[in-house]
């Protein structure tokens, strides 16, 4: 999913994206800042229908459509991470550039920072005749170790 607005204020907490919420104009509406609060109380990707669960088992009355068009909405803006997955959408809150930990046993993605050797960085840069400004690594793997 392509952000259509840019973040140039990094969002590391939930107060961080209720104010970007204000700054771009969108309404902090009772269901977006559930979504929100459960998002960074959360600490892990969630589908919409995991969100929408959660937030009713918690007592929290929202629709189905909702959650959807609050999820698509901040995540257009860059207020969420939106990620696809051939089996659907999954939104987690938002910090800096990160990197993702993909664990095929648990069906898991978890948020890492890397930070790549300058040296390196340079490398690629050097071969592609592209200025490296930012970057995220995809990394696969198990949790359990599979034997051989």
């Amino acid at each position: 999913m392509q952000k259509q607005t840019i973040s140039t204020k990094p969002i590391r907490s939930l107060e961080d994206a209720l104010d970007q919420c204000q700054i771009l104009g969108m309404r902090v509406s009772r269901q977006r800042r559930f979504i929100l609060e459960l998002l960074w109380q959360a600490n892990e990707h969630l589908s919409a229908r995991e969100i929408y669960d959660r937030l009713n088992h918690q007592g929290k009355d929202i629709g189905h459509t909702s959650v959807y068009q609050n999820l698509e909405a901040l995540s257009s803006q860059g207020i969420i991470e939106c990620i696809e997955r051939c089996d659907g959408r999954l939104y987690g809150n938002i910090s800096d550039s990160h990197s993702h930990v993909n664990c095929i046993d648990t069906n898991q993605i978890l948020d890492v920072h890397v930070e790549l050797p300058e040296e390196l960085i340079r490398k690629i840069e050097e071969e592609t005749g592209v200025r490296i400004t930012d970057y995220s690594i995809n990394f696969i793997g198990y949790r359990n170790p599979q034997e051989e």
